[in-house]
């Protein structure tokens, strides 16, 4: 994987403390990326689930890329405007955003959005709000680049029940504001994406598994968070690049589309038949 001049390919993973975010960040560095690792924890004891964005850095450096640790609140527009002006300064250029920052507020509980507290509409500043400013900031970086990609990190709840409104209402917009972003950035060859995930095996899932009671514990198997890094990196060396670019994607068919497997070697399942697909864009989105 590499940029247009050979040169290493330079990524910003948001949300990247721990989860899909770190994941991605790691996948990205074993294939040689400076990876910019953005999130707000500086401390392990910052989140319940352990995790900070320099044990991300030291993760994609020991995949054998570069990781930059960056302290970022992306509820914060400066701070992240003063993050690509760095990267800017650095490198003049970017190949690939992830967007997966999100403001989750608390595992899934049973009860109506109306009982639930107010801060869980939070997700749509942080998570959907904050996909737009990261992409706003990065594009200019992405075009001067003459080739780039951005990644929304989605799932099935931009079209079935998951989570309630507010998650459904973040990975549907998120989809959305992909496949609006890839229109208005075809003619600059700058690729804009939304890859479903599936079921992560993530410390934020296993603590949430590990509450429940023994007969109620999901058994399937889960993706790795690196899985879905993997198929970015695999997108991006793609000639189908262009061609896929405004879509919803389903993360375990663009692996097997692209000959991506996970960490173990397994092929994740799309879980289509479930829970149901990504619509077709309008024309209007293609042209």
């Amino acid at each position: 994987m590499a940029s247009p001049d050979s040169k290493p390919v330079v990524a910003v993973v948001t949300g990247a403390s721990r989860g899909a975010g770190r994941g991605i960040a790691e996948a990205l560095g074993s294939q040689g990326a400076t990876v910019y690792v953005t999130g707000r924890s500086r401390s392990a004891s910052d989140s319940p689930y352990g995790g900070t964005v320099a044990e991300t850095a030291a993760l994609v450096d020991a995949a054998g890329g570069t990781g930059v640790p960056m302290v970022v609140d992306h509820g914060d527009d400066q701070a992240v405007q003063n993050l690509f002006a760095a990267i800017g300064q650095e490198h003049g250029r970017l190949d690939i955003l992830v967007n997966n920052a999100a403001n989750f507020a608390g595992a899934p509980v049973p009860g109506g959005f109306w009982e639930m507290p107010l801060e869980r509409a939070d997700l749509l500043t942080v998570g959907l709000r904050s996909h737009y400013v990261a992409s706003y900031f990065a594009a200019p970086l992405l075009i001067a680049n003459g080739r780039g990609l951005i990644a929304n990190t989605g799932h099935y709840g931009a079209v079935s029940y998951h989570q309630g409104p507010a998650y459904g209402a973040q990975k549907a917009g998120a989809d959305k504001m992909a496949a609006d972003m890839a229109k208005e950035l075809r003619p600059y060859n700058v690729a804009a994406v939304s890859i479903w995930m599936g079921g992560l095996d993530t410390e934020r899932a296993r603590a949430y598994i590990a509450s429940l009671p023994p007969q109620d514990r999901p058994t399937a198997k889960r993706e790795s968070p690196q899985f879905t890094g993997r198929v970015i990196a695999a997108l991006y060396s793609s000639p189908e690049l262009a061609a896929l670019s405004g879509r919803a994607l389903i993360g375990a068919e663009l692996g097997s589309l692209l000959s991506v497997t996970d960490i173990d070697g397994s092929t994740p399942r799309s879980m289509r038949h479930v829970l149901g697909g990504p619509p077709e864009p309008h024309p209007s989105l293609l042209g």
